[in-house]
């Protein structure tokens, strides 16, 4: 079962998640899987009548299976766990601005993603749109680039959408030679595929994580699609990881997040493995 996975801890952004999954799930066909965790057994009775009602609710006004999942653990561990057991398509979540076992800030959200083969999209508000219409897709030098441009794909063709590359740009040669490699690759994926795109140039010596928001919000994007770096340590945590800024933006755009495969091998499936 390719299911997409919704963590809620019944708060006003796991409702938020759980309206952008019913938007992904109407187009790509997938059931939901609602996953709620506890930190100890007493708590199971109360949230087997949340997650249960909430599940019944969304079958009986949206016409979707929905499956429900209650599990004792950690959210940083507990919902990769569970994503990769389901071999989820998505997981979807909602992040907090305070602190708390069931609330994922945007700064801790990245160590909730990294553990997920699936990819994970975290929101902060309701589907501004029914759809996604409007993509970014930043590029710069790392070769670990090349493996969202599938999901890239897949996301542009179920939804029409169109995306929006942001090439970034560096003055060093050896860095240019990566940013040159990868737009070269990503464009001729994207029209061998008849993918709408478009390109813009970052501004030199600026941040590029920075600039990259200051275009999503520009383009009124509905998603912004990036990797996450390739090994994630406690000091990314605590300084931030440049990923954690985009996680965590102000402008509340959705952003979907992929992790690098160990090696890529240069193929996609439909769903972007």
């Amino acid at each position: 079962m390719q299911t997409i996975l919704v963590p809620t801890d019944f708060t006003a952004v796991g409702e938020y998640a759980i309206e952008h999954a019913v938007m992904y799930s109407q187009i790509l066909k997938k059931e939901i899987t609602i996953l709620h965790i506890i930190k100890k057994d007493v708590e199971y009775k109360e949230a087997e009548d949340k997650i249960r009602a909430l599940a019944e609710q969304i079958n009986k006004t949206h016409s979707i299976i929905v499956h429900t999942i209650i599990r004792e653990g950690s959210i940083f561990s507990t919902i990769g766990e569970v994503a990769n057991e389901l071999e989820s398509e998505l997981v979807i979540m909602g992040t907090h601005g305070v602190h708390g076992i069931q609330k994922i800030t945007g700064s801790w959200a990245l160590k909730v993603t990294v553990t997920s083969k699936a990819p994970v999209i975290i929101v902060q508000e309701p589907p501004k749109r029914a759809s996604v219409e409007r993509l970014v897709f930043p590029v710069d030098f790392k070769k670990e680039n090349k493996e969202k441009i599938g999901w890239a794909c897949f996301i542009a063709k179920h939804y029409n959408a169109k995306i929006f590359i942001l090439k970034s740009n560096y003055k060093d040669k050896g860095i240019l030679k990566g940013i040159l490699s990868n737009m070269i690759f990503t464009e001729r994926y994207f029209k061998s595929r008849q993918v709408v795109y478009d390109i813009s140039v970052s501004e030199p010596n600026r941040d590029f994580a920075e600039q990259t928001l200051e275009f999503a919000t520009k383009v009124d994007a509905d998603l912004i699609l990036i990797m996450t770096t390739k090994a994630i340590n406690y000091a990314d945590y605590i300084f931030g990881a440049s990923e954690q800024n985009i996680i965590a933006n102000e402008a509340k755009i959705p952003v979907m997040c992929v992790n690098p495969r160990p090696t890529w091998v240069g193929s996609f499936s439909a769903t972007g493995n």
